[in-house]
């Protein structure tokens, strides 16, 4: 590969290593894959059967699980209890955790200093509906963080980016949404268009087709949310003004700063700074979804990594630091139509009590630029270490990190968009990976789309496990 993908933001690389430029001698055997694949399979069965005892005794609980994204087949692995940096299942299994709750867990595992300030909350009420002390505080670091100065509480993710929509379509009073075609952001029907769908079905790249994710989704608001390619801020700007001609000016485009659910996918030079200045010249609102990135690859996330800040940010994931937790932050002029009323930005458990005391503990003294230094020397580690594994067995892949977060994307170019990444597809590779890491000790997400991510109580110990898995992978595929 001709390009160097590594450029520097700020005091801390960004990295995508690339293989050294050469032809690659190693394909990798399909059938043998197909095979590691079945005896994989057979050892992480054998070794979860109480697992499977607790998934035939759920009669009660829809496919055993209390979300889609936790099913399994033949059952889902339960979790018995996790402690810094790792986890135990029910069958006693001990894994370093690369998974950490979809990215949530960036403290690690019973964290003393948030455990502390729960219990210290609990005695004194966990719920009131009524605003608390800690919810001014949290907002106060989160604007110091964000550089946003007004910001509400949510409960999720998911509420956070719904919230945000509502918000700036109050603001603009247009309908239509702009996302990134292939980005998740949240369970609810306006964002639950084009996120993954075979290569075939995408359409031409400057009118992409807009279909739901799942069932039960209107086709009026399928309608009016507008996906356009990730890395393209001319292709944006050409579909803002084809939508303004027919009278649908989007009232935002909603994205995340680097995508997080095609591995790691990182902004081009200049695009986020195209894409503030094209939505400042058509006053459509710009929300940034942190909800994987906000304090998790820097203290105040993507916003801070890469120095355009949006006007609209929201965040869940790591903000509670275990609990659940999501948050809006915005500009002054925007979040105006909250404070006048317009927008009635509500929840019961809002801004709860336990969630707002971890949130800030999380904030205050855990997730502070020690840690961040940490969390970089942990990444840099770790990428380092796959890299020479990828040289050693000479395939077509390369790493990607970025703060906590990182990957192995089994391309053999970049990845820049789903259309480049549902074009290169990997194969029963990552199948395959994440089968081997469980059965090596390694906890990940399952399939090509996820990523690591660390924690502040990770250690080079972890790191080093992961590595030596990858590369006992790489040497049994290969052979």
């Amino acid at each position: 590969m001709a390009e160097n993908f590594a450029r520097l933001v700020g005091v801390h690389t960004l990295v995508i290593h690339p293989k050294e430029e050469k032809t690659v001698t190693v394909s990798l055997d399909e059938s043998r894959i197909a095979n590691l694949i079945e005896e994989q399979e057979k050892i992480l069965d054998a070794n979860t059967q109480k697992s499977k005892q607790m998934f035939d005794g759920a009669e009660h609980l829809s496919n055993g699980v209390a979300s889609s994204y936790q099913s399994r087949d033949p059952w889902p692995i339960y979790i018995d209890r996790g402690q810094g940096a790792k986890i135990w299942d029910v069958d006693g299994n001990e894994y370093w955790d690369f998974h950490n709750g979809y990215g949530a867990m960036v403290q690690g595992h019973g964290h003393p200093e948030i455990g502390k300030a729960i219990n210290e909350r609990w005695p004194k009420g966990s719920h009131f509906g009524s605003a608390t002390e800690d919810d001014l505080i949290v907002s106060t670091l989160l604007a110091e963080r964000f550089g946003l100065p007004k910001w509400r509480f949510t409960n999720s993710g998911s509420e956070a980016t719904m919230d945000a929509i509502r918000i700036a379509r109050a603001y603009t009073k247009r309908d239509t949404v702009m996302k990134i075609f292939g980005s998740y952001h949240g369970h609810h029907d306006t964002v639950m268009v084009s996120i993954g769908m075979p290569y075939d079905n995408i359409g031409p790249r400057d009118h992409y087709n807009q279909l739901p994710y799942g069932g039960g989704i209107p086709q009026a608001t399928v309608d009016m949310t507008v996906p356009v390619p990730f890395n393209d801020a001319e292709a944006m700007e050409k579909r803002i003004i084809d939508l303004d001609k027919e009278g649908r000016k989007p009232a935002c485009v909603i994205m995340e700063a680097a995508m997080m659910n095609l591995g790691v996918v990182l902004p081009e030079p200049g695009y986020l700074e195209a894409v503030r200045d094209i939505t400042k010249r058509h006053g459509i609102v710009l929300i940034f979804d942190e909800v994987k990135t906000g304090l998790c690859i820097a203290a105040g996330g993507a916003t801070e990594k890469f120095g355009v800040t949006p006007d609209l940010v929201t965040l869940a994931k790591a903000l509670g630091g275990g609990l659940p937790a999501g948050g809006i932050g915005g500009s002054e002029e925007v979040m105006r139509v909250v404070e006048d009323h317009t927008v009635y930005q509500v929840g019961t458990y809002s801004g709860n009590p336990l969630s707002m005391a971890a949130a800030r503990a999380s904030l205050e003294k855990v997730l502070t630029p020690d840690a961040y230094k940490h969390l970089d020397h942990l990444n840099d580690r770790i990428l380092a270490g796959c890299d020479a594994v990828i040289k050693k067995y000479d395939i077509a892949a390369y790493t990607v990190g970025i703060g906590s977060k990182g990957c192995v994307t089994f391309a053999p170019e970049k990845i820049t968009d789903y259309e480049s990444y549902a074009r290169l597809q990997a194969g029963p590779i990552t199948d395959l990976a994440w089968l081997w890491n469980m059965n090596h000790g390694i906890f990940m997400t399952p399939g090509r789309e996820e990523e690591w991510t660390l924690s502040v109580t990770h250690t080079d110990e972890a790191i080093d496990a992961y590595v030596d898995a990858f590369d006992s992978l790489l040497a049994e595929v290969t052979k």
